[in-house]
């Protein structure tokens, strides 16, 4: 912020008596003492301003509040567990630092269960896994730079103290908070989403129609993503969660961003997006997540989608994420969790936003394109090619797929099935609007 001139009272006051006093047309005569008094003030209130704010600036540098000075620490000490040492480091042109770290340097590896360990070899793919979809690997903003990090390293986004500054506190930093659920509006989060649920999953596929929505204030964000789920919707929920976001608080801009999610207690005290507590391992070093994805879709234009598959090895039990055509980005080690040590019981694909009613109304805050479902391709935000995994490791349609949108006059869904598209559904919306107040 830059300094504003102030006036300075004192010393117009003064210039005005002296004129006064100096005045021959004047009829009243200060006394003498007075007129000496009045010249010494005058002759030195330029000076005593300088000197008062200087000494303020000082002493307000130096008897900074204890409150003040504990935060900046324990943010700083933050910092340091998350942003690791690199070996190399990439300017992204949207203004992310990527850093290239060795890869069983990552966080991951603090976590108490996995110390110690180095990431596995990749596992068997699902049986009818078509990695030919995406041809492009292109697909985030910072591999523009035409840099990369070198093998044996991953890319991470480097953290900055304004990241951790827009969250309410440090512990809240990079975590879900509040419980989501599939089946509730509560809490602000609102949702328009296909699932199945009822059998025993081990993965799931689909590709995302990726978009740039708007967000209407930094306590906001607006997501598309897949949901792997096991437990009830109470303390023991365990979810793996991979799409693309806007949050404008976690990363400080209105790009859209690769991420993943999980947690094994309803959000309470675990887990954390990317990589910004220890869990998820990494073994790719072309993918960073939380980087911007580009290109994007344009309303009546084209169109791009990123294809996310999630599965669970059957050699080791560990839930892989693949990105992209055939891109392995890494794995949750299966001894985070409870129940999906074991398997998912519900498989969720679809967007969700949060309403935090700032000015007492619905907010603007898009999901998707922006667009209902029923303007269709190159307009609405589509999920295509959706599939689960079996027991047996294969690729399967969707069976008792149902949709739900919990408020379906600011943003909703339609879904359907052909033959190049498998199981599909196009959602979203604009928010606020004259059937969404």
């Amino acid at each position: 912020m830059g300094f504003q001139k102030t006036e300075e009272p004192c010393f117009c006051f003064i210039y005005r008596t002296r004129q006064q006093i100096v005045d021959p047309s004047s009829r009243f005569k200060i006394p003498k003492l007075t007129s000496v008094f009045l010249f010494i003030l005058l002759l030195f209130s330029p000076v005593f301003p300088a000197i008062t704010a200087k000494k303020f600036r000082r002493d307000h540098h130096v008897f900074r509040p204890r409150k003040e000075t504990n935060k900046m620490k324990l943010i700083e000490a933050h910092l340091k567990r998350i942003n690791k040492p690199f070996i190399k480091s990439i300017q992204s042109p949207d203004g992310d630092t990527i850093d290239c770290v060795i890869t069983h340097h990552q966080p991951a590896f603090d976590h108490p269960k996995l110390k110690g360990r180095k990431p596995l070899d990749p596992p068997e793919r699902p049986n009818r896994h078509d990695r030919a979809e995406n041809s492009s690997e292109n697909y985030q903003l910072w591999s523009l730079s035409g840099e990369s990090c070198p093998e044996g390293t991953i890319p991470i986004r480097r953290t900055s103290k304004q990241d951790i500054l827009r969250a309410n506190s440090i512990s809240k930093f990079g975590r879900k908070i509040r419980p989501i659920r599939r089946d509730t509006s509560s809490y602000g989060h609102e949702h328009a989403v296909g699932y199945v649920s009822g059998n025993k999953y081990y993965g799931a596929k689909a590709s995302i129609n990726v978009w740039a929505p708007k967000v209407a204030n930094r306590y906001e964000f607006s997501l598309s993503q897949m949901w792997v789920i096991s437990g009830s919707f109470g303390n023991d929920l365990n979810t793996i969660e991979a799409g693309w976001q806007v949050s404008p608080e976690l990363y400080g801009d209105n790009y859209p961003r690769f991420f993943t999610y999980w947690t094994t207690d309803a959000y309470q005290t675990t887990g954390c997006y990317n990589l910004l507590c220890s869990g998820f391992i990494q073994t790719n070093n072309r993918i960073a997540i939380g980087a911007a994805i580009s290109p994007r879709s344009v309303y009546n234009g084209g169109q791009f989608d990123i294809s996310l598959l999630i599965w669970k090895d059957p050699k080791h039990g560990n839930w892989w994420l693949e990105f992209g055509s055939g891109t392995l980005v890494g794995y949750w080690p299966a001894s985070l969790f409870t129940h999906l040590q074991d398997h998912a019981s519900m498989v969720q694909f679809g967007g969700e936003i949060v309403n935090s009613r700032a000015l007492g109304s619905h907010t603007l805050t898009q999901m998707g394109s922006g667009h209902f479902s029923g303007q269709g391709f190159g307009k609405a935000s589509y999920f295509r090619n959706m599939q689960v995994v079996d027991w047996g490791n294969n690729l399967i349609p969707l069976s008792n797929f149902k949709i739900l949108a919990d408020h379906p006059n600011c943003y909703d869904i339609r879904g359907g099935t052909n033959r190049v598209w498998g199981n599909y559904f196009y959602y979203g919306g604009p928010g606020k609007n004259p059937r969404c107040p």
